[in-house]
């Protein structure tokens, strides 16, 4: 309690709080150790963990009682262009709060395209060592669904693209669906576009046989033009991803050779 001291009415009165006669009269009130309040929050903490995984469980099963043909065509071009089990895959992908984005890429006139990130991710891992159960922040590989405008771009981008705007469904997904894949490891995002242009759509493209309204092919002049921009653009990729790496390096040269025999200033004279 604290005392203090206050002048009314003439008198020195002294008023004290009254926490201590409420605790002591009031048979509901306790007071707890620091040490008993810590316990209590933490099993709190796990209660509520507990419930939070278990409507979790509910949703994933939700989720992958409406898989069909459309996501098992996802599914596996996900698992080989990643290196993961069909299994794995399916995994993340029902427990991914984005799951809905792929619901919204297969309705008519849907979104235009749906990414997935595969790149180091901080988790956080319980550390039940200690008393405190402190946690830490770990790299791990995960794969995710991303709009491609909130997440940092350090690894593997694997995306799928609509050529219409027709539903997708089981029956047309492999013919309405292009899937692809940009590998940008360490944030080499120059590096990788310019791999995925230069060894996968320009041979693509010159190995295309229907030009649609162009008959000719790739003997119609805008075509030729068409690929030779095509090839510029790889080239000043190529060219800004070496300067910004810094690859022009003056040649290293030993000057031991120059300056052995030099004695006085007007060798270096001389010499210069």
């Amino acid at each position: 309690t604290e005392s203090k001291y206050h002048r009314h009415g003439g008198n020195l009165k002294t008023r004290s709080t009254e926490l201590g006669s409420a605790v002591a009269g009031s048979p509901l009130t306790t007071v707890l150790p620091a040490s008993t309040t810590v316990k209590k929050s933490i099993v709190l903490s796990s209660e509520s963990r507990k419930e939070l995984a278990k409507q979790a469980k509910v949703t994933k099963e939700e989720r992958r009682a409406q898989i069909d043909g459309r996501h098992r065509y996802l599914i596996s071009r996900l698992a080989d262009g990643i290196d993961l089990s069909e299994q794995q895959v399916e995994e993340t992908i029902i427990s991914d709060d984005k799951f809905q984005l792929i619901e919204q890429f297969f309705a008519p006139s849907g979104l235009k395209k749906l990414l997935f990130f595969y790149q180091d991710v901080l988790q956080q891992k319980l550390n039940a060592s200690r008393s405190d159960e402190s946690t830490n922040s770990l790299p791990q590989k995960k794969l995710f669904i991303t709009m491609g405008s909130t997440e940092d771009f350090t690894g593997t981008c694997a995306f799928f693209l609509r050529t219409s705007d027709e539903v997708i469904t089981a029956s047309n997904v492999s013919q309405e669906v292009d899937f692809g894949m940009l590998d940008c490891t360490n944030g080499n995002i120059l590096q990788g576009l310019e791999f995925f242009l230069s060894q996968i759509m320009i041979p693509a493209l010159k190995s295309q046989q229907n030009w649609g309204a162009v008959k000719e092919g790739l003997k119609n002049s805008q075509i030729q033009e068409f690929l030779y921009a095509v090839h510029k653009f790889v080239g000043t990729l190529s060219s800004s991803r070496q300067n910004i790496e810094d690859k022009i390096q003056l040649t290293k040269v030993d000057i031991d050779i120059y300056v052995r025999n030099l004695q006085n200033p007007s060798d270096y004279i001389t010499a210069g």
